[in-house]
This record gives C-alpha cells, sequence and structure tokens, in this order.
C-alpha cells in the first residue's frame, strides 16, 4: 500500500437512508490493492469493480470530518419521463455474447453493465449541488459523492448494502430483481407486485451465495426474507442477513469473499468476473464496486455502488446493469438498464432547471 502525494485533494459527502444530515470526510488517500488490506483501516473507502494497479481500493484518511444538514426544501421540480431509448449495437452484442454463456451451461446467472453518456447544458452543475438534489429525490438510499485524484469524482444513490455493523454486531443483505413501478403504484411501498419466476430465482441465487460466504467467518446468522423493497422508482426483492463476528480483524477478509457478489457479477463467481471483465464494451471502474465508512468512529457502513454515474466536467457517464439468466429477453433486459439509469438522469434533469 502507499499514500499518495496529494493532501487535502480526496472528499466525501455521504448520508445515510433517512437521515436528517449528511457527513463531509476530508483528507489524504491512501492506495490498497486487495480488499483483504481493509482489515485494521479507517476512513472512507471507495472501491473499483476491478482491483488493479491503476485502480486500487481508496482509503480518505478522516483528518476532516463535518456534519451538515440536510436541505429541508422539498419542492422539486417535475420530471417527465425521457422518451424510451433504443437498443444500442454494443448492448446487443454483449447481450448476445452473455446470454450465449448461459443457454451453454457455463454460467448460472451473469450481470451484463452498460454505460450511457450525458452531456449537460451550460457547463454543468456543482457536483455538490446535484448529492443535495439526490438527497431529497431518493430518502430510502445512501447518497454518496466522492472525489479522489486516482477514481475522478462519482455520485451514487444506492440501496444495496454490502457489509453494516459495529463490534460483534453486523448485516448484510441480498438484493436482486427489479420492477419498475408504475402510476398508482407509486403511491405505496410495491405491496401488490407479483414477483416472477426469472427474479425470484435470480434473488435466491445472490442469497444462498451470502450465506456460503457467511459460513466461513461467522459464528452464527439469521436470514429473513425475501420481501419486496422500493428504492426511488423501482422495487427489488431483499434477503436481510444478521451475524456475529468473533472479531472485527477479518472484516477486509470478509470482504474481500463478498465482493463481488452475484448482485453485481455471476455464479460461478470467478469465471462470470473474468467473462465481465474480457467482454463488457464499457469498463466499470468504480461502477458496482462499493463505498462507504469503514471502521469510522468504530462502526462501518459499506454499501455498493449501484445507481451512479461519474462526472467528467459537463460530461456525466452513468453507469447500470441486470443480472442474465437462460430465461432473460434484450428488450426486456434493456428496458431495466433504462429503469436504473433513470435515478441518475432524474438528479440532471432537475439541476438543469
Amino acid at each position: 500500500m502507499r499514500l499518495s502525494a496529494q493532501e487535502s485533494t480526496a472528499f466525501a459527502f455521504y448520508r445515510f437512508p433517512h437521515d436528517k444530515q449528511y457527513i463531509k470526510v476530508e483528507g489524504a488517500t491512501q492506495e490498497l490493492f486487495s480488499c483483504a488490506q481493509l482489515n485494521d483501516v479507517s476512513g472512507f473507502v471507495v472501491a473499483p469493480f476491478e482491483v488493479k494497479q491503476e485502480q486500487p481500493v481508496i482509503v480518505i484518511r478522516p483528518e476532516q470530518v463535518t456534519v451538515l444538514p440536510c436541505p429541508t426544501d422539498t419542492s422539486l421540480p417535475a420530471y417527465s419521463l425521457p422518451t424510451a431509448s433504443p437498443v444500442t449495437s454494443a448492448y446487443h452484442i454483449d447481450f448476445s455474447s452473455f446470454h450465449a454463456q448461459l443457454l451453454q451451461g457455463t454460467f448460472r446467472k451473469i450481470v451484463l453493465a452498460r454505460c450511457a453518456d450525458e452531456t449537460a447544458k451550460l457547463g454543468g452543475t456543482d457536483p455538490k449541488e446535484l448529492f443535495l438534489r439526490a438527497c431529497l429525490l431518493y430518502p430510502r438510499m445512501f447518497i454518496a459523492l466522492v472525489h479522489a485524484p486516482q477514481c475522478g469524482t462519482w455520485l451514487t444513490a444506492t440501496p444495496e448494502i454490502l457489509l453494516e455493523g459495529h463490534g460483534h454486531d453486523w448485516r448484510t443483505i441480498a438484493l436482486a430483481g427489479t420492477i419498475r413501478l408504475e402510476e398508482d403504484q407509486l403511491g405505496g411501498e410495491g405491496e401488490a407486485i407479483t414477483w416472477s419466476t426469472k427474479n425470484i430465482e435470480e434473488q435466491r441465487i445472490v442469497a444462498t451465495y451470502i450465506a456460503e460466504c457467511l459460513e466461513q467467518f461467522a459464528t452464527d446468522f439469521r436470514e429473513e426474507g425475501p420481501r419486496t423493497v422500493r428504492a426511488a422508482n423501482l422495487v427489488h426483492l431483499r434477503s436481510d442477513f444478521t451475524f456475529t463476528l468473533p472479531s472485527n480483524n477479518c472484516i477486509g477478509s470478509l470482504i474481500q469473499t463478498l465482493h463481488p457478489t452475484p448482485a453485481v457479477c455471476g455464479l460461478p463467481k470467478h469465471e462470470a468476473f473474468q467473462f465481465i471483465v474480457n467482454n463488457e464494451h464499457t469498463p466499470r471502474r468504480y461502477y458496482s464496486g462499493f463505498m462507504g465508512p469503514l471502521n469510522m468512529e468504530g462502526a462501518t457502513h459499506l454499501y455498493v455502488s449501484l445507481r451512479c454515474m461519474n462526472i467528467e466536467g459537463a460530461c456525466y457517464h452513468l453507469y447500470a446493469g441486470g443480472g442474465l439468466l437462460k430465461d432473460s429477453t434484450e428488450e426486456q433486459e434493456w428496458q431495466e438498464t433504462e429503469a436504473k439509469l433513470e435515478t441518475m438522469r432524474r438528479c440532471i434533469a432537475i439541476s438543469r432547471t
């Protein structure tokens, strides 16, 4: 590991679900080249999907921590859904390649992601303004804006916990399956949703994998669910795992085993991971990695980096993906990514008004 030469150039803003305040962390950065190196580390962590020399795990050291009130003005402008975009040739090629592997039995599940670029008007919006808008729009989600020289600037609004806890008490979740809420459904929490066999199977794959990981580290664990949970205008199937760790010294090793989960990768994990890295048109970079405070004031809250975008001036690189099974269809999977991209597109659209 090594410390970067840049001082005071890295920061993170973050807000936990339903909180009325957000936290700003500033400090120098530390680079790690394995999640297992997070044992006994403290700071705000930003990890990529694939850890490598030019794409490290970044730890922002908490040299200055500030707690600030969230905005209270909830009078957001109306948002109109954009016209549905057609399937791109890149996605068509990727879907055909990935789905062929499922039909051949190479994978039980594999996640296909894509990147969509949006250009802001009038030179773009201050990233902090986008963060505050996301806090207003998505009270149920973990919202984070991070900047470091090694990764650039990223905004995420994610519903998925990777690992959370303190002392001996910990939890994680298995989140998979996606349905967009429509019209009258937007007034509730998705309680009337009927889940397809494909969605139920996809979520069960993730839950089984997490249980197998926890057996290696936890002295006991309990699973509850699945249940339907809402995230923005989407609902997902979620199972909750609570467990006890005999020692906090193994947190990095547990993360190394969990990440990436089948929710963002596939099964068998190592084979699916390698296929994704070698075949997706656009590298994921820090999308579908994870971020959050690790062992700060004795507590850890790490979230999978979903519904996110990389901000480069007036250009926004939006990322989304979906889990493929044998019975997946290209059009349905494309529409799922469109629904997920809407989370960040809404922030951009409102910031332009």
